[in-house]
């Protein structure tokens, strides 16, 4: 399906590979791994022909599809929610936009729904096959968290994480053979998450996708292709899998040229010892030949680079840090706590926030932390305590 061979690509006096190479067959599920900088995107960015390798060739198999979701987008018509995970197709979007342009001349929906451009419309998008695809938009979108009631909103009303899930579900509908997701966890919720999971586990076309949750790879991931220290290596299983295979491939390596080096001390010692003696010279000119012809075990990988901090540690707390009693908060006309919110912390909790997009997580936490004012019910903190708060967005 995707063969890439021999690519070699540097960015300025940084070269990110050298020499790689990956085949990707139908039904495959490839984790790309790397550290941030390692060359992941780059990669992606080759494969889909934005960029041209330094060396070597990407071959796609001829008629094989090809699809792409990448860390952010931004909506650029104002058609619905489910407009776009329908629009498959260019001719499908630029239907819909017409759509649109003919509702606002003819003045109401209503009015455009008893005009000749809407039955123009429905049969068109009847012959570009649109209502076969409105079933499997709606079951994807709702996968995704979607409301029934969200389809008809335009996309550009709607939030950077909920857009982005928008466009993936076209991708979804889409279905192409080769699907290739940058950091597609990135706004998704625990429930969405975990159905997106089953459905890449059954999706019928290869994968390649590049994420930092490692359960998302364990759970979705036959292979995992790594890029590091300027080379492209694939292993079979999953990420943990990879990671007890990388260590013990690293291990064999370390002592393998450890022994190398070591056989080529005993050989230079020889050398050393014996070459200027008549008798021995020739045997010392056949250890360096020995030497020289050799095929070197390279030096082992350099580790990846770690940082080492400590958190200084507060004065202790009373028992109690913090607690809410009745607390309501509203945007507008959004109501996300009407009141009845009361939640008590004590010293030494670990708590792990969850709930879909939109319920009112990281508004809790900015009440909880003091950076939007409590309309309704109260915030006490307890003896001693310091709030401290890192937004999602800076």
């Amino acid at each position: 399906m995707l063969t890439i061979s021999g690519i070699s690509k540097a960015h300025g006096p940084k070269t990110l590979f050298i020499d790689g190479n990956l085949q990707v067959n139908i039904e495959d599920k490839i984790g790309l791994v790397g550290a941030n900088g390692a060359g992941k995107s780059t990669l992606f960015s080759i494969i889909l022909g934005d960029q041209e390798p330094d060396a070597g060739s990407v071959q796609l198999q001829r008629g094989c599809s090809m699809g792409y979701l990448p860390q952010e987008t931004a909506p650029t018509s104002p058609i619905s929610v489910l407009e776009t995970a329908v629009s498959t197709t260019p001719e499908l979007q630029q239907l819909f936009e017409k759509q649109h342009r003919d509702i606002r001349q003819a003045g109401s929906r209503e009015a455009y729904e008893n005009s000749e451009e809407h039955a123009h419309f429905q049969q068109e998008f009847a012959e570009l096959g649109g209502y076969e695809l409105e079933g499997p938009a709606k079951s994807i979108l709702g996968g995704l968290g979607f409301r029934a009631s969200d389809y008809s909103r335009p996309i550009t009303e709607l939030s950077g994480g909920w857009v982005m899930r928008a466009f993936l579900a076209r991708l979804l509908v889409m279905e192409p053979e080769l699907l290739l997701l940058d950091e597609p966890t990135n706004h998704l919720d625990l429930h969405s998450l975990i159905w997106f999971q089953g459905y890449l586990k059954k999706y019928p076309g290869a994968v390649l996708l590049i994420s930092h949750d490692r359960e998302f790879l364990n759970q979705t991931c036959s292979h995992i292709v790594e890029i590091r220290n300027q080379k492209i290596t694939r292993y079979t299983g999953n990420f943990d899998s990879y990671l007890e295979q990388r260590k013990a491939r690293d291990e064999q390596h370390r002592a393998a040229y450890e022994a190398q080096q070591k056989e080529i001390a005993r050989l230079m010692e020889f050398v050393e010892r014996f070459r200027a003696k008549a008798s021995k010279a020739s045997q010392a000119q056949s250890k360096l030949k020995q030497i020289e012809k050799m095929e070197k075990i390279p030096p082992p990988e350099a580790g990846e680079s770690t940082i080492h901090f400590n958190f200084p540690q507060p004065p202790r707390s009373g028992q109690r840090v913090i607690s809410l009693e009745n607390v309501g908060y509203a945007y507008g006309s959004n109501v996300v706590y009407d009141g009845t919110l009361s939640l008590e912390v004590e010293r030494g909790s670990r708590i792990v926030l969850v709930g879909p997009n939109g319920a009112g997580k990281s508004t809790l936490m900015k009440l909880m932390a003091g950076v939007i004012d409590i309309q309704k019910g109260t915030r006490d903190l307890g003896h001693e305590v310091h709030p401290g708060y890192f937004a999602q967005y800076r």
